[in-house]
């Protein structure tokens, strides 16, 4: 096994852990870290990879991004509504004014992100 592949698998599996962590906890990005996961994994291991694309957290998350670089407007509501929950929950916990202001800068974010710059999947 070549270093460069060992280190992709490495990157991969972390990135995964860390996105299936971040479906629990709001401040880890899911997504950004199954895609990770799957560049890693694409150019490392087509065994891992089918593996990542058949597990539950990336077809809920990453799977119609990847396939077509749009999120139907469902999903993307569901995305959301699973955000804001846990978010709001980080929100209401947090002991920091300042930590609060983060948390709800971050959901603003990743709202414009979901409905303003990612595009719908057509019907």
């Amino acid at each position: 096994m070549t270093i460069k592949r060992t280190f992709l698998l490495t990157i991969g599996v972390i990135s995964f852990g860390l996105g299936s962590v971040g479906t629990i906890l709001p401040i880890l990005p899911t997504t950004p870290f199954l895609l990770l996961a799957g560049y890693c994994f694409a150019h490392s291991s087509s065994r891992f990879h089918g593996w990542l694309k058949n597990t539950k957290v990336y077809n809920f998350y990453v799977a119609d991004y990847a396939k077509t670089k749009a999120i139907p407007r469902r999903k993307k509501w569901q995305i959301l509504s699973n955000i804001y929950i846990l978010m709001g929950i980080s929100v209401w916990a947090a002991p920091l004014t300042i930590i609060k202001a983060i948390i709800v800068g971050l959901m603003a974010f990743l709202t414009i992100m979901l409905f303003w710059v990612i595009p719908d999947q057509p019907s």
